[in-house]
């Protein structure tokens, strides 16, 4: 049998170390010996004997996201010996990786997968209140390992020297040191050219030292919100992805 199909880029990636790494720009290949967390729905295939468990249910975190999210993804712990495979709506897929002392705000929605030595925690962006469904939580991780985020097209990494402003659905993470605040698009001049996916019009700003992934695109990937609809799906982004039902 003859196909492009079967062309040596398409095929498995091997590697002597385990890990989470790319199989190609939009698949992330983990090879298993232990244990990561990925978001629940993202395995596409793996192979070997691997072990799948759902995370998030009960205690504060079920509080606090019947409070203010719709329901959402909730992550699931991975483990076992072997490879598998993710992927979330044919996004492209980034790899972080964070040494000790780092620390890292990401946008829930585009979290893929991390290794389980990281640390991470919910938390509300500084600013926020309770102005804006665009995007009131966000996962801080620190400690040592590896993120695999998403992003709807290839990014852009701008450096917070001089005043920063970014649409919250398109703000993917940023240096956790950094303050944010939000902002009427009337308080920037800017009147109803921001805020077209949330129907709301809001930017997000960002000051001191440090860097901001910005993505081309405002909207939400497909399938990673709340299973709400309006500004109740949108709000269950960042917490609803992350905490489980």
């Amino acid at each position: 049998m003859r196909s492009e199909l079967f062309s040596a880029e398409n095929l498995e990636k091997e590697s002597a170390q385990p890990g989470l790494r790319l199989q190609n720009s939009k698949l992330l290949k983990a090879e298993l010996n232990g244990e990561f967390m990925a978001r629940q729905g993202s395995m596409v295939a793996y192979q070997g004997n691997v072990q799948f468990e759902a995370l998030g249910s009960g205690g504060i975190g079920k509080f606090i996201k019947s409070k203010l999210t719709g329901e959402g993804v909730p992550l699931m712990k991975v483990r076992g010996t072997g490879d598998v495979f993710l992927a979330n709506a044919a996004a492209d897929v980034h790899l972080i990786d964070l040494e000790p002392g780092d620390a890292l705000s990401i946008n829930g929605t585009n979290v893929l997968a991390f290794d389980s030595t990281l640390n991470y925690d919910i938390k509300m962006v500084g600013g926020a209140g309770m102005m804006s469904n665009a995007g009131l939580f966000n996962c801080v991780f620190s400690g040592h390992g590896r993120i695999a985020v998403t992003t709807k097209g290839t990014p852009v990494v701008l450096s917070v020297d001089q005043p920063t402003y970014v649409d919250p659905q398109a703000a993917i993470c940023w240096s956790a040191n950094l303050q944010t605040g939000y902002h009427r698009a009337e308080q920037l001049g800017l009147g109803t050219l921001l805020g077209r996916s949330t129907g709301e019009r809001f930017t997000m700003s960002f000051a001191g030292q440090g860097f901001v992934v910005v993505q081309p695109s405002e909207e939400p990937p497909a399938g990673l919100a709340g299973t709400g609809s309006g500004g109740q799906q949108q709000q269950g982004g960042l917490l609803g992805n992350l905490l489980g039902n």
